[in-house]
């Protein structure tokens, strides 16, 4: 009994394994990932996200600093979004295609202020998004948790999110002046006194605050790559001189002779346009230097 048991064991080896084979080739085992790039999701979000730069540093009033080291989370369709106070925000697609994407939408950068009060916080520097780095706004609400409220993407890689927070409840929590150490706070007294005065302007006014919240570090200073709104309206207004005009009409000429001779040829009846005449190019004076 036992013999024929081992012969039915042998010969149920050889069913399934075949016989064995002198130098037979090892199977090639290739391993593929399911996903590849920064994007894989099935590794850690952390190791995925290759910010710009580290973040600016802690700034602003000094109770909200509790919310540094944490982030706060919110999924809306297909997406979770991270917000980390003072740190980043983050966007990561929540779904197992290959390529899914998880991404940087803005390094804490600096606060943005109105009429001595906090507004919102900027983040910038981004991931890429066409030509420039994604960057988001936040918006502090009164809120009995702390919780990222909303998020929407009112333009093209601009992000406005809004964080409910206990922290800002108080009427005076988003204040500006009183987080000002006191010399700060004296030549804030003292510009409010030039103004009252007459001695600067409301144009100068806005000028020495923005200074006064650069020193603080609640404000950065414009990059020479990132001209200001008036700086860019200035540099748009130049590019309008006579020059540039007479440049413009002799290229329109040039192409409406060539459409002229190409309805000439094909014998299509056409009026010729009326010439514009060099004394109406003469610019608007207003464009013009005419200082001495």
């Amino acid at each position: 009994m036992a013999v024929r048991l081992s012969v039915f064991l042998l010969q149920l080896g050889l069913a399934v394994n075949g016989p064995a084979r002198t130098g037979a080739a090892k199977m090639k085992v290739v391993e593929e990932p399911n996903a590849f790039g920064l994007n894989n999701p099935f590794l850690p979000q952390a190791s995925r996200l290759q910010p710009k730069r580290d973040p600016s540093p802690l700034t602003g009033p000094a109770h909200l600093f509790r919310l540094s080291g944490k982030c706060f989370s919110l999924v809306e369709s297909t997406y979770k979004y991270e917000f980390c106070p003072f740190h980043n925000v983050t966007q990561h697609e929540q779904t197992f295609r290959w390529n899914a994407y998880s991404g940087v939408l803005g390094i804490w950068h600096e606060w943005e202020i109105t009429n001595n009060t906090f507004r919102g916080m900027w983040m910038r520097d981004g991931d890429s998004c066409r030509a420039r780095s994604r960057q988001s706004k936040v918006e502090l609400t009164c809120g009995k948790n702390n919780r990222l409220a909303h998020v929407s993407e009112p333009s093209t890689c601009v992000y406005a999110l809004t964080f409910e927070t206990p922290l800002v409840c108080h009427p005076h929590s988003l204040l500006v002046y009183p987080t000002l150490p006191e010399a700060l706070q004296q030549r804030w007294d003292q510009v409010e006194q030039d103004l009252a005065d007459e001695l600067i302007t409301a144009q100068g006014y806005e000028k020495l605050l923005r200074e006064l919240f650069e020193d603080a570090g609640y404000l950065k200073a414009p990059r020479e790559n990132e001209p200001t709104q008036q700086e860019g309206a200035t540099r748009g207004l130049e590019t309008e001189t006579l020059e540039n005009c007479n440049k413009a009409r002799s290229a329109l000429s040039e192409e409406i002779e060539r459409l002229t001779s190409l309805l000439s040829l094909h014998g299509i009846p056409h009026e010729r346009p009326t010439d514009v005449t060099s004394e109406q190019l003469q610019g608007d004076p207003g464009l013009r230097d005419n200082t001495l």
